[in-house]
């Protein structure tokens, strides 16, 4: 089927007050296992590629969405594809051009007034061109951002980000963590009820990796739309190569390991799709 448009995945899951995962996609391995595990459980899924992937394949777009949007096309269930964390927007342009329906314009690095501005000019031409827009208010974690401990996003100052750009979807910070190999992040359920309430548009949640099955499924109960998930497809692609390096120390053919590592994530990713679902576990 045709890719999806991440729009309409994640207007769906707020209509029926269940969450949509995204996933980071790093190598055609990602997009293939993330696919897999969308079909296996019939559940939609976004595949996101990253500003940092992009430069990891020098710095490129097109290839990279191009092999994505092939598995999307071929696909049993409805996959969108969507440009995450974007500061450069000669990329952004590219990554549109090369045709994801959804970007992540990321200019939270710079003064409020500023990243109000640039978001809200990006956000008027992406619009122009049928692209959905998400954005956030100061930089998610990991990084000493928005989402280290004890930041977290006022629903007033929210509401008035989203007024100000014309945003479509806002990332917040509630606790959680980029990069995070525990799944140990506290999430703030009393105020994703309160950004909920103050925000109109659907709430994103970056860093999902470090957080518990159970605290996720809270947190998409609590008003939580989109999800998105990076580390832990990492962590079980690293794992099962080194178990298979491990075990084989003259192997040379990289399908070797690269099978079983995608089977791991597609096995983590199956996982999260369900949680993310609010389907029981």
């Amino acid at each position: 089927m045709p890719a999806a448009a991440t729009s309409a995945l994640v207007t769906a899951a707020r209509e029926s007050r269940h969450g949509v995962a995204a996933f980071n996609v790093i190598t055609l391995e990602h997009a293939e296992a993330i696919t897999a595990a969308a079909e296996r459980t019939g559940l939609p899924v976004v595949l996101q590629i990253s500003e940092n992937a992009v430069r990891f394949h020098g710095g490129r777009v097109g290839p990279l969405v191009a092999g994505a949007s092939a598995i999307a096309h071929g696909a049993s269930v409805p996959v969108a594809l969507h440009l995450d964390h974007v500061e450069d927007e000669d990329l952004l342009r590219a990554g549109v051009a090369a045709g994801v329906s959804s970007v992540m314009v990321d200019a939270s690095k710079l003064p409020y007034e500023e990243n109000v501005a640039t978001t809200a000019r990006i956000t008027e031409w992406a619009h122009s061109r049928g692209v959905w827009v998400e954005a956030e208010l100061g930089e998610v974690g990991g990084k000493d951002g928005a989402h280290a401990p004890g930041v977290r996003t006022d629903p007033a100052e929210a509401a008035a980000f989203t007024a100000a750009t014309g945003v479509d979807a806002l990332a917040v910070a509630v606790g959680s963590s980029h990069a995070m190999t525990e799944r140990t992040a506290r999430l703030d359920l009393e105020l994703i009820g309160r950004l909920r309430a103050a925000v109109a548009v659907p709430l994103v949640l970056h860093g999902s990796s470090g957080v518990a099955d159970a605290e996720l499924r809270a947190a998409v109960a609590a008003g939580m739309v989109k999800v998105n998930i990076g580390t832990a497809l990492n962590i079980a692609f690293t794992g099962a190569v080194r178990e298979h390096l491990a075990q084989d120390d003259r192997v040379v053919d990289p399908r070797r390991y690269l099978r079983p590592a995608r089977d791991a994530m597609t096995g983590v990713a199956a996982h999260l799709l369900d949680v993310v679902a609010g389907r029981a576990g």
